[in-house]
Parts: C-alpha cells; structure tokens; sequence
C-alpha cells in the first residue's frame, strides 16, 4: 500500500526504531527491497535521488514503482530523495510520488524556509509529505559542488517550525556514498537538535555509519536512514563475478535474478538493524 512519511515517521520518532529508506535505480532492485519488506513485515521507503531523476525522468520512475507500492502488502511510501529544483519536485507530485525532499541546504536559512514551505504547501494539498535539510551532508564523491556544513540545533529548531516540513534531514558527521563504515557522529550535536526540534529527524549516509552507532541512533528521535552505498555495492559487485563466471551470456535479466537476492539480502540485514 502507498502511504507518505507522514504515515510512518512520528511513530517511529517516538520509539526505538527507524524505518529505512533505500535509494533505488531500477526496477530489479526496487522489486529485491519491497520483497525484503514483505520478508521482514515492515514498512519501507523506496527513494529516487537525482541520478535517477535525470535519467529515467520522474514521470517514468513513478510509472515504473507506484506499482510496487500499490501492490505490495506492507506500507510503501515513494519518496524523491535530494531535489533543488521546484518544478522537479512538482512533477513528481503530480506524477504520483507520496514524498518529496526539497533540499535548501546549499541556501541562507530564510530562503531555505521560504522555498521549502512553498513546496509543502503544495504537497500537503495533494497528500504528501515533505522533507527538507539543515546544515549539508558532504559526499564522499559526486557531488564536490554541496558543502559540508554541520546542523545548528538554532537552526534547525526554526527550520522545523517555520518551514512546514514533516521531518528534517541533519548533518552530524555522517557523509554521503562511503563505501566503508568511518563516519564519526556528533552524539552531543544530535543530542541538542533533538532537545530542540519536534519533528522526525533524518540520517543520510547511513552505510558510511558504524552498526553500533546505528543503534544507538534509532533509539533517539532520529526515524528514517538514507541507504544507498550498500545496495549498489551489493548488486554491483555480485553482478561483477556472475558476469565474469559465464562471459558468453549476456542476457540482463539472466544476470540481474541471479544479483537480485543480494540486495534484498543486505536490504534484510539493514531492516534488522533498524528493528
């Protein structure tokens, strides 16, 4: 079933858990996350980030996964993961997407409220939700051009009460695309943003973050983890050796079944440590 973020995250906020959020690039490993959800009987959160938007187009991705969602027997929320432009966000909206992040965070505060509670206007008209960030998450690579800014409990305290966002996405040492687990998380940082904000907060980066720092932060008000990194390492490096065990094949859904129960293997081992 299709629900927003609305829907899922104050619980958890509230409680000991977090719900995952995976970004996804096509239909197979979309297909492998929803079936570890069903597996696991727990709601999850299928988000496209800007590399799938500029290539698919919004339209298309959401033909391609609002099925998944509807069909599926757990709570499936569609979420357009780091967008900066408007008419992006709105298309998707308009396109069938239960979720939206318009991310500011590369702009002054008071234009970051501004533009992020004009598109949560909009999205809560249509039924959706809305996520925005304060401070910058860096990557690791990709994107040289976001910077690395940490949250500012002030900050982020204005940002949830004035920006009519649902939650709200933190920097606190995490970092996006590590490909190993070495981030250093601010717990005193996170500790005063959550003293301060009243709605969920959100953790990007999440395979470059220690398992036993994950657990502690989905006990505190942090309820939804970005995870990426993992997923494509999961298919990426499986597809890798099957392809190179039978070179003369070259059929893509040969090969693409046989990488898929990877991910929804990792996508499994990730919805345990979040529980």
């Amino acid at each position: 079933m299709l629900v927003n973020l609305k829907e899922l995250l104050p619980q958890a906020a509230a409680s000991d858990y977090a719900v995952p959020c995976f970004n996804v690039f096509g239909y197979e490993d979309a297909c492998a996350v929803v079936e570890a959800a069903e597996a696991v009987n727990k709601p999850v959160i299928l988000a496209c980030n800007k590399d799938v938007a500029d290539f698919y187009g919004v339209e298309t991705a959401a033909a391609m996964l609002l099925p998944l969602a509807h069909k599926s027997s757990v709570p499936v929320c569609l979420h357009l993961d780091h967008t900066y432009e408007e008419d992006i966000v709105y298309r998707a909206l308009k396109a069938g997407f239960s979720s939206v992040m318009f991310d500011g965070s590369q702009l002054p505060l008071d234009e970051n409220i501004a533009r992020t509670r004009a598109v949560a206007d909009v999205a809560h008209a249509l039924g959706a939700s809305v996520e925005g960030e304060i401070g910058s998450v860096p990557y690791d690579e990709g994107r040289d051009h976001i910077k690395s800014i940490f949250t500012e409990p002030e900050d982020a305290a204005r940002f949830a009460k004035e920006s009519g966002a649902d939650c709200v996405a933190i920097s606190v040492g995490n970092v996006h695309r590590l490909t190993e687990p070495t981030c250093t998380i601010d717990f005193g940082r996170l500790d005063r943003i959550a003293n301060m904000v009243d709605i969920p907060l959100v953790i990007h980066g999440t395979s470059g973050i220690r398992d036993e720092d994950m657990e502690v932060l989905k006990r505190t008000r942090v309820s939804k983890f970005n995870i990426g990194t993992c997923l494509r390492q999961a298919l990426g490096h499986n597809l890798r050796d099957f392809m190179n065990e039978e070179p003369q094949k070259f059929d893509r859904i040969y090969f693409m079944k046989k990488a898929m129960p990877f991910v929804k293997e990792e996508a499994i081992r990730n919805f345990k440590l979040l529980s």
